[in-house]
C-alpha cells in the first residue's frame, strides 16, 4: 500500500503536467480535512478554503518538493486564516508556552470525538495544533513546517493544549 506522502507527490507531479484527472483526485482528498481544519479556526470556512484552494491552484506549479504537499497546503491555509482573523479580530495577543514535564495526560484515553468536541472550548492556537496532529494525522515535522516554528515549540504548543483540553473536558464531565 502507498503511503500518504508518496501518493500525493505522484499526484502533485501529475497535476503539475497538465493531468486534471490528478488535480482532481488531490483536491477530492484534501478538501474534507482541510475545510475541517479551517471549520475549527474560523467561521467563514467555506469562504476561507475556497480562497485557500484558489491559492494553492495558483501556486502548484512552482511547488518543488511534491512529497510536502500537505504540509504546503495547511501553510497556505493558515496564512489566510491569520488573515482573516487579524481583519475580525485584530492581532492577537501572544500565548505563554509551558514547557513538558515530559508526562502526556491524555495519550491514549481521548478519541477522535471527545478532542473534536472539547476543541470547541479551546483558544485558535491551542485548537490548531491539536487539529493538525491529532485529527489531521499530521507528523510533529510537518506541524512544525505548518506552524513555521521548531518542533520544540510544536511539542510545547502541543503539550499546553493537551492540558487545557483535558481541563475543558473534565469541566463538560468526563473523567481524568
Amino acid at each position: 500500500m502507498i503511503d500518504r506522502v508518496t501518493r500525493d507527490a505522484g499526484l502533485v507531479v501529475r497535476a503539475q503536467l497538465g493531468d486534471r484527472h490528478a488535480l482532481a483526485e488531490l483536491v477530492g482528498h484534501w478538501h474534507e480535512p482541510l475545510w475541517r481544519y479551517v471549520r475549527r479556526m474560523t467561521p467563514d470556512a467555506d469562504d476561507v478554503t475556497q480562497q485557500v484552494w484558489a491559492a494553492a491552484l495558483r501556486s502548484l506549479p512552482r511547488l518543488r518538493d511534491p512529497e510536502r504537499f500537505a504540509p504546503w497546503l495547511f501553510t497556505i491555509a493558515r496564512r489566510a486564516m491569520t488573515d482573516q482573523l487579524r481583519q475580525v479580530y485584530g492581532y492577537p495577543a501572544p500565548l505563554e508556552s509551558d514547557l513538558p514535564d515530559g508526562r502526556d495526560p491524555l495519550a491514549g484515553v481521548l478519541d477522535r470525538a471527545q478532542i473534536a468536541e472539547g476543541l470547541d472550548g479551546l483558544a485558535p492556537l491551542d485548537r490548531e495544533v491539536i487539529e493538525l496532529f491529532h485529527l489531521q494525522d499530521l507528523t510533529l515535522q510537518e506541524c512544525s513546517q505548518i506552524l513555521a516554528v521548531p518542533v520544540g515549540t510544536v511539542k510545547s504548543r502541543l503539550h499546553r493544549a493537551r492540558r487545557l483540553l483535558r481541563e475543558h473536558l473534565v469541566a463538560k464531565g468526563y473523567s481524568s
